[in-house]
């Protein structure tokens, strides 16, 4: 089963932001700057999780991961947007760790 998650990040240095950032378009899509919807099963969440510790600097580095709900029910319904449309993409992603 796959739970939508928002990831949010507060990167301190430009070049690990950029790097955050690429790993962040290979699990889901962007809705903010620093801020995503990622539709994620278990495994996929492992590897996000691996991907983003090996990119940032523990000190100095912070990303949260709010779990919504599964995709199919409270997670597809729970958020909301104002003003531009939030645009998806494909629901199936591959995993790109850079």
């Amino acid at each position: 089963m796959r739970n939508r998650y928002v990831v949010c990040y507060d990167i301190a240095d430009q070049k690990r932001w950029r790097r955050v950032y690429r790993i962040m378009r290979g699990f889901g899509d962007a809705v903010q700057y620093s801020v995503f919807r990622c539709d994620l099963s278990p495994t996929e969440r492992v590897l996000l999780l691996m991907a983003l510790t090996e990119a940032l600097n523990q000190r100095e580095d912070r990303v949260l991961l709010v779990d919504v709900g599964p995709v199919d029910g409270r997670g597809r319904t729970c958020i909301e947007a104002l003003g531009k449309p939030v645009e998806s993409s494909p629901s199936e992603r591959l995993a790109v760790i850079v």
